[in-house]
């Protein structure tokens, strides 16, 4: 696997390494030597599924708080992504920046996002599957969301939402947010 940092610290563009025969190809999409080797945590403890039905649909922009804050490695297994991860750490130099990367079925590429970010996606293609791994239980009490569209991130994405569930178009603006300490707690 070659791990590329991103410009948000801890957030690595993850590469499989294909070894390739007439019977097609093989590789790792994990190891936790090589993570470790990254100073990455992936002790899974949950794998997610997300099937999305309709190109445009977006999910998102999500975290837990502590003491239930994840890990999370992501990988689109059918059809393709554009995922977006947003730094919401107050103390760190690209607070308020986010990343957009596209993960498509068959390249193998996946996305590490550590603690202290908000991760969503908007699927680009009809019938699109994601894997998620996960280090912590889901837990509904500290799951907290961003607005997709929040000035504070200015998020460019590259198609328009044409399906977005009532709970992500209801989270309030992270200003307010910042402000009620639920972000100090991540």
């Amino acid at each position: 696997m070659t791990f590329y940092e991103t410009k948000l610290k801890g957030v690595f563009i993850i590469d499989i390494e294909r070894v390739v025969d007439e019977r097609g190809f093989f590789a790792r999409s994990w190891c936790k030597k090589d993570f470790e080797a990254h100073g990455l945590n992936i002790n899974a403890v949950q794998e997610n599924v997300s099937f999305t039905e309709r190109k445009g649909t977006l999910h998102g922009m999500h975290y837990q708080v502590a003491p239930y804050s994840e890990n999370k490695m992501i990988r689109c297994i059918a059809g393709a992504i554009y995922d977006v991860v947003m730094d919401i750490r107050p103390h760190s130099a690209t607070f308020r920046d986010w990343i957009g990367v596209e993960l498509t079925e068959g390249t193998g590429t996946m996305l590490y996002v550590p603690q202290g970010f908000a991760h969503g996606f908007i699927s680009l293609r009809d019938h699109t599957t994601v894997n998620f791994i996960v280090t912590s239980y889901y837990n509904p009490a500290a799951e907290r969301g961003i607005r997709y569209d929040d000035p504070a991130f200015n998020v460019n994405w590259p198609i328009k939402p044409v399906v977005i569930s009532d709970k992500d178009k209801n989270h309030k603006p992270f200003v307010s947010q910042a402000l009620g300490a639920k972000i100090i707690s991540i």
